[in-house]
């Protein structure tokens, strides 16, 4: 699978959990933050090529697949990820609350979705 699949495959099942969630299937939800994850895990074992590729997802017409990789790239891209997520944290509902409290942890130093040895942003 390229890097180009991953993020599609990143992209794609951040968007099916958001809709199964708004459903309330969180048999399906689950499904596919399992799935996510091992996309992203696989991008983040590439190291800064995989970074670089989930980095196109930060301009994704869905906010919760911008949200979500944003989450993932704060220690990569510090300044474009905190941007993504303070614009999505001034709206109210499930995804922008994702957002802030993203936010929240980062600056409470709790934040972990990433490796603390991964390359500080660039």
């Amino acid at each position: 699978m390229t890097l180009e699949d991953l993020v599609e495959q990143f992209a794609l099942n951040v968007a099916a959990q958001t809709e199964a969630t708004w459903r309330s299937d969180s048999r399906s939800a689950n499904k596919h933050a399992r799935k996510y994850g091992v996309a992203v895990d696989k991008l983040l074992a590439h190291g800064d090529a995989g970074r670089d590729a989930l980095l196109v997802l930060l301009q994704h017409e869905r906010m919760d697949v911008r949200v979500m990789a944003a989450a993932h790239l704060l220690r990569y891209r510090t300044a474009d990820s905190k941007a993504v997520l303070e614009d999505a944290a001034k709206g109210e509902g499930m995804i922008p609350f994702c957002a802030q409290q993203a936010l929240k942890r980062w600056e409470d130093g709790t934040w972990a979705l990433d490796r603390p040895d991964a390359p500080q942003e660039k």
